[in-house]
């Protein structure tokens, strides 16, 4: 069955309306660091089926719990994640899609066969005017379309 997998960064402890209707409906939701909110963490935990997340380069004041890595490596639906906030931490030899952060500027690329994923920033965007998002469709160990949407 085809899922949806909403992809976000860089909120830093701002959840937008805009951003929360964005990713209603997601089946799973990855955050690539910089949520800078235990409150805001709380809030999408509890908003999405599955939550993966990273810690960013200005989470390490805030207590997420003990399952926050820096780099998180998972598969699902037969897809293989690893999410990292720089992108030079990530494991693409090992990886259908990666993800990161940091830069707050949306790209999609295909680097050695993996989906190299940055969602841009969901509150605070660079060199561009729209907070963004990523969203990919997957089944059965494919992904079907990756996008960048603009908030």
């Amino acid at each position: 069955m085809e899922r949806r997998v909403d992809i976000i960064s860089d909120t830093h402890g701002y959840l937008a309306p805009e951003l929360l209707r964005a990713i209603e409906g997601c089946d799973l939701l990855i955050h690539a660091g910089d949520i800078t909110s235990e409150s805001n963490y709380a809030e999408l935990e509890v908003s999405v089926p599955v939550l993966r997340a990273v810690l960013g380069n200005n989470d390490g004041y805030y207590n997420y719990g003990p399952d926050m890595p820096r780099v998180n490596e998972f598969t699902y639906e037969g897809v293989r994640f690893s999410v990292a906030h720089y992108a030079e931490d990530l494991p693409l030899a090992s990886s259908n899609v990666a993800v990161c952060g940091h830069t707050h500027r949306p790209r999609i690329d295909r680097v050695h066969g993996c989906l190299v994923i940055n969602p841009g920033s969901a509150s605070l965007p660079r060199g561009r005017r729209e907070a963004s998002i990523a969203r990919l469709m997957v089944e059965d160990g494919r992904v079907l379309s990756a996008e960048i949407i603009d908030l």
